[in-house]
């Protein structure tokens, strides 16, 4: 009996050295990385509520929450034609936990004066959509077609109010551009958004708006708007009746983007699972869907992709904008 205690003993004894050796090696190693995402992710999305970024953000922010299992929450921060959200964007804290939506005025801000904000200033994530313009009016208005709303705004000079999503906004540019190539003179009134404008537009406030199609798509099946042209290289099928500009012989094509970005520096396995996230999403049948019937396209472009069409759309709008007239 005492010889089979003795060997008990030596085991017993052993197996707590062993345990004491593998906890001393994990208290002096490295503490394993806990996986991201582990809290709620702040979309940040640089408009007001209610407009094409607003709804493509919400739409994005629900795919990638069911993708990675946390709380992808929205945060409009309007003002100073998307500068306001995506200076925030910029400043916050590199650890993945603040995406961003960028429009195109990612990529004109620095040669309209408005900020220093360019796309090197993030790390793109993936784009997102393409949004087509529409030239929009009410639908009492005493124009019926672009001629007619041209030759109107030539008799009355700049006093045809246009409404934009805020000065500088790529529909500001989009109607200026318009203005410049038919020699008419708008007086362009900025909003915080597109959303703002065509409210505007439906109460009488401003007598045009050139904005994204989704943006006015209900207002048009509401019977209080109506489309009269569309700066596509190809009629919308949600507005078959309306002619592209180019049909007219006004050549003009505009079209706006959104994609996501976040803080420069954001580690790379951080970056790899909300891109994934966002690609699960962008590429789904229902965000297609739902861009479809916004009168927008969905496409997906990869970090790489993005970055290249984001950078040769910087230096277009460099060249392009110095040479407008922009009110």
């Amino acid at each position: 009996m005492k010889k089979m205690a003795l060997v008990l003993g030596l085991a017993f004894s052993l197996l707590v050295g062993c345990s004491s050796e593998g906890t001393k090696e994990t208290q002096g190693g490295q503490a394993p990385q806990a996986a991201f995402p582990e809290q709620e992710i702040t979309l940040v999305v640089p408009f007001a509520a209610g407009g094409a970024s607003d709804a493509t953000s919400r739409m994005v922010a629900k795919g990638m929450e069911e993708k990675l299992g946390k709380p992808v929450v929205i945060e409009n921060k309007p003002g100073g034609t998307g500068s306001v959200g995506m200076t925030l964007v910029q400043n916050s804290k590199n650890d993945g936990y603040t995406l961003g939506y960028v429009p195109a005025e990612l990529a004109m801000h620095k040669s309209l004066g408005l900020s220093d904000l360019e796309p090197s200033k993030f790390d793109l994530i993936g784009q997102s959509t393409m949004v087509p313009a529409a030239v929009t009016v009410a639908a009492d208005a005493p124009y019926n077609t672009i001629e007619e709303f041209i030759e109107f705004a030539k008799n009355n000079p700049g006093k045809v109010k246009v409404g934009n999503s805020g000065a500088g906004s790529i529909w500001h540019v989009a109607a200026s551009a318009f203005a410049q190539n038919t020699g008419v003179t708008f007086n362009d009134i900025p909003f915080d958004g597109a959303a703002p404008a065509v409210t505007a537009l439906m109460g009488g406030h401003v007598d045009a708006v050139m904005v994204g199609a989704g943006e006015v798509k209900s207002g048009v099946e509401a019977k209080k708007l109506k489309v009269l042209a569309v700066m596509t290289d190809e009629r919308d099928k949600n507005f078959p009746d309306a002619p592209t500009l180019k049909e007219k012989g006004i050549d003009v094509v505009f079209a706006g983007w959104g994609g996501f970005v976040v803080p420069k520096g954001t580690p790379d396995e951080v970056k790899a699972v909300l891109t994934d996230a966002l690609k699960s999403t962008v590429e789904s049948d229902e965000f297609k869907k739902f861009a479809d019937d916004q009168s927008m396209t969905a496409i997906y472009k990869n970090p790489e992709e993005f970055s290249a069409f984001a950078d040769e759309q910087f230096k277009y709008f460099s060249e392009l904008i110095p040479n407008m007239n922009l009110q």
